[in-house]
């Protein structure tokens, strides 16, 4: 099944710049072979979802790694069986209607 989630990953306790664990990970979900978004506030992936959720916890276990002792994740995702939609489809269908 394919999914569309919008993660935001916040190591706790490594001080105020996070840019390093952020980068860390987008590189996880790049050599996962997803397709990624990165955004202010987080980073919206697409894939297959065995394939997504192996990345998050990738992700989880590099950034613990790199000596986070603690990590606050939000995942919001969305699934359909109706038809094939991708991250564009979505934002272009907003567009198209502005």
């Amino acid at each position: 099944m394919n999914v569309i989630v919008d993660l935001c990953v916040v190591p706790l306790g490594v001080g105020v710049s996070l840019s390093p664990y952020i980068a860390a990970c987008e590189k996880v979900l790049t050599e996962a072979g997803l397709k990624v978004a990165l955004h202010a506030y987080g980073t919206n992936i697409e894939g297959e979802w065995d394939a997504v959720f192996a990345a998050i916890k990738r992700c989880h276990e590099v950034v613990h790694e790199m000596g986070a002792p603690r990590i606050s994740t939000t995942v919001k995702l969305g699934t359909r069986t109706d038809r094939a939609q991708s991250m564009e489809d979505k934002v272009k269908s907003v567009q198209a209607k502005m």
